[in-house]
């Protein structure tokens, strides 16, 4: 017990040391904290610039909510849980597999510094993409995590911050599905993960952005505004009810499972889900365990 309580402690002291050396500029090549806010300003730039609802605010409803959201989500709640949580996690499960005399080594497909740099990252992007594509799927299918998703989709005008606005339950169930599919293709550095990281975070702003792109051709394999309005719709028919592309920032697996559903541009859509007008709107309250439904 007592290792579980430093590696929790250790976990608080190397995160809180990690974020004060990005924001004094100490951490270069994988420097999330001022990455975040590049990449952020430049979106809400395109928005400024190319805004699909030319009516919508550049401020729109919830607008500081969401910026809150996106810098307590990517740093504070990593802080608070995320790091100590995933490190006891993978330490109980290393303990456990040594007590049957394995190792998560013995089960790893393949060991990715024995591939291609390209073809590594790839691989490690398709599956972490897939994983977190079927989880997405569970988040609208159990009503237990649905309760939790709700916040994300009290999003009732969408803006590239929305991405960021989640219940703090959400990575914890993400990581929880992800960690033992990326431990079976493990040994990837922390660079390969920011920059795939990055990816993923330009491309889930695009997605929630106030702009009309749908990328060519590229619609079939990225994500993008015209498709993701419509996972954020208020109604949809009985056929879709538990929802409809699922996709982070690969669209590709919506069109393989079926899950796809553009059916008219959605600019004008409404947002939300089923009695939003009773859910919460402040941070405090979303945040804490969501009621039980009346």
């Amino acid at each position: 017990m007592n290792k579980y309580i430093d590696i929790i402690k250790n976990s608080y002291s190397g995160y809180w040391n990690y974020l004060k050396n990005e924001i004094l500029l100490q951490n270069q090549w994988d420097n999330y904290f001022y990455g975040l806010i590049v990449i952020s300003l430049l979106v809400w730039l395109l928005e400024i610039i190319f805004p699909w609802r030319k009516q919508q605010s550049i401020f729109r409803k919830d607008f500081w909510l969401d910026i809150f959201y996106m810098f307590f989500n990517f740093f504070i709640l990593n802080l608070i849980v995320l790091i100590a949580l995933s490190n006891t996690i993978v330490e109980i499960l290393n303990d456990v597999l040594k007590n049957i005399n394995l190792s998560i080594s013995n089960f790893q497909l393949f060991n990715a510094n024995d591939l291609p740099k390209w073809l590594g990252l790839l691989i490690f992007f398709i599956v972490s993409d897939f994983v977190q594509w079927n989880t997405h799927r569970l988040l609208h299918r159990i009503p237990f995590l649905w309760n939790f998703h709700k916040v994300h989709h009290s999003v009732k005008e969408m803006g590239f911050a929305a991405h960021l606005r989640y219940h703090w339950m959400e990575p914890v169930v993400y990581k929880s599905f992800l960690y033992i599919p990326m431990a079976l293709i493990a040994n990837y550095n922390a660079q390969d993960v920011a920059i795939v990281y990055f990816i993923s975070i330009i491309i889930g702003h695009l997605n929630h952005a106030n702009l009309g792109w749908n990328y060519g051709v590229l619609k079939y394999i990225l994500n993008n505004p015209k498709m993701h309005i419509w996972h954020h719709a208020k109604e949809l028919p009985k056929h879709v009810r538990f929802g409809v592309n699922y996709g982070l920032t690969l669209s590709t697996w919506d069109y393989i499972f079926k899950t796809d559903y553009i059916p008219h541009n959605g600019r004008d859509i409404e947002l939300g889900f089923e009695n939003d007008e009773k859910f919460p709107k402040d941070f405090i309250c979303q945040e804490l365990f969501p009621p039980k439904e009346k």
